[in-house]
């Protein structure tokens, strides 16, 4: 999934499906990183927290970025899980309820057959 953005320069320029996933925030977060040359220690100073918060916010983003570049996830409802996951927004246990309900009701609206092409 890529977007169209048009830049200063008149130039039409596609957004990767990944990047178009980060919220505000992370963008924030990852033109902060890029500013200080990813100097996690000037990166904690500039937010006023410790090194491993900010080491574990990156690490949720880089996270966040694996799962929206993921050309593996075609269920838009297990994408969305995943997302919340790696941001740390959902809690695994609750997504994992989440996603064995959503695969139960898959089961239920398409048989066997019809949802992996095999004959039963």
């Amino acid at each position: 999934m890529t977007n169209t953005i048009r830049t200063h320069t008149a130039m039409t320029t596609e957004i990767p499906g990944w990047l178009a996933e980060l919220n505000e925030e992370d963008l924030h977060f990852l033109k902060r990183f890029l500013l200080v040359s990813g100097s996690l220690k000037a990166l904690a100073e500039h937010y006023g927290v410790s090194y491993p918060t900010v080491r574990a916010r990156l690490d949720r983003l880089i996270a966040k970025v694996g799962v929206a570049d993921d050309d593996s996830l075609a269920d838009p409802f297990r994408r969305q899980l995943e997302l919340l996951l790696a941001d740390g927004k959902l809690d695994p246990v609750v997504a994992r309820a989440l996603l064995a309900s959503h695969r139960r009701a898959l089961e239920e609206i398409a048989p066997r057959g019809e949802r992996d092409g095999s004959q039963e």
